[in-house]
């Protein structure tokens, strides 16, 4: 186990934008940390650049107090698991997981006792006798994983490993990881684009875009208090809703105003909320969790929650996600969107209710959010307010 710290980490390949920009976090030790982000965000990278994959182009990175910046991937006492398994097809089950420490010139007996107590661990002591060829997907990453718990390393570094599982396996797996670096105590590093799965898995989750740490925190914290634009647009599904509005001082409070809508904040909300108050005259982004909604009768009015017809329903089984084509589109944009997305979709507003109610295509109706529920973002600097 260790504790590994990276002080102001960059990684440039000499062309374009750096890979990695001025890392700076302290991964502790006997930590889950998971590292999510888009494609091309650099969180490869970082994986990389812990095991020796990557020379670091500037900055210190230390595993255990021990800087490794020139240290060659064999001396840092890390292990791989690979997104496609890695396994030799020629050994068996047994020899997979025996392989590190033979190369590492472990006594026979040690091999054997510590293959067996993985076996035991991971649930593969009927397999030791078969070929890789002869085992489920599931069963196959396990073997990956035994291979490296077996070493007792000082890290485990693992790149998207249950990205070839189908739903439910990785469902499985998930909580098998979580639960297997729990017992072995081995500080990990997880990498995935899954932010289900950096929900679900993580003691602390790092967010990265363009090669730059955006947050650093529990799941928790991330899904309440995002720290900018992209954390909030990133975690959570289904993703936040984000409304262009005008904070507007009332008598009995503020109203952030939006075309045909407002959402109103109560003088008692701005006592628990003063940043909304130093908002008021100027321009602001919300983002409201689609959960954070509810529906009313719409009063045809103005200033009556967020009026809309809904295009379409989603019955995810407990729940129903309503999307709504809103009355005030104008004022409405995707800012954290899959590029493809159509153009159509940038003004439709993400609700979601309980399967026990009933929603119907072409039904005109308001919404309303909890104001203690909602955030607010600077639309220029796009850091939350």
């Amino acid at each position: 186990m260790a504790e590994i710290v990276f002080d102001s980490v960059g990684k440039s390949y000499g062309i374009g934008a750096p890979a990695v920009r001025d890392l700076t976090m302290t991964i502790g030790d006997g930590e889950f940390l998971v590292l999510v982000g888009p494609s091309g965000c650099g969180k490869s990278t970082v994986l990389r650049m812990i095991a020796g994959l990557e020379e670091i182009t500037h900055g210190r990175l230390s595993i255990g107090g021990r800087v490794v910046n020139d240290l060659a991937p064999r001396d840092r006492d890390v292990a791989l698991v690979f997104q496609s398994y890695a396994l030799y097809p020629h050994l068996t089950v047994e020899d997979n997981i025996g392989f590190g420490l033979r190369v590492r010139g472990t006594p026979r007996a040690e091999i054997a006792r510590k293959v067996r107590e993985t076996a035991k661990l991971l649930e593969l002591e009927p397999y030791l006798g078969r070929k890789p060829s002869q085992l489920s997907g599931g069963q196959r990453q396990r073997v990956a994983m035994g291979r490296a718990l077996a070493r007792s390393p000082q890290a485990f570094l693992m790149d998207e490993p249950l990205s070839n599982l189908d739903a439910r396996l990785r469902a499985q797996m998930r909580a098998e990881i979580a639960s297997m670096q729990k017992m072995s105590g081995i500080t990990t590093v997880y990498v995935t684009h899954d932010q289900v799965e950096a929900m679900t898995m993580g003691d602390r989750i790092a967010v990265m875009n363009g090669g730059v740490l955006q947050q650093l925190g529990s799941p928790r914290t991330l899904y309440d208090a995002p720290a900018n634009l992209f954390v909030a647009g990133f975690i959570g599904a289904p993703a936040m809703n984000f409304l262009r509005a005008e904070l507007v001082e009332t008598e009995n409070g503020v109203e952030a105003r939006f075309g045909r809508g407002s959402i109103a904040f109560s003088r008692e909300a701005l006592m628990k909320r003063p940043a909304i108050k130093s908002g008021v005259g100027r321009s602001v982004v919300l983002g409201i969790r689609p959960e954070a909604f509810k529906p009313v009768a719409l009063a045809g009015s103005e200033g009556s929650g967020i009026p809309g017809t809904i295009a379409f329903v989603e019955d995810l089984g407990a729940t129903l996600l309503v999307h709504v084509d809103m009355e005030a589109a104008d004022r409405l944009r995707t800012l954290v969107s899959d590029p493809d997305e159509p153009a159509a979709f940038s003004h439709r507003l993400r609700v979601l209710m309980d399967s026990s109610q009933a929603f119907r295509p072409g039904t005109r109706l308001s919404f309303v959010a909890d104001p203690a529920r909602i955030h607010l973002f600077d639309p220029a600097t796009e850091n939350a307010i």
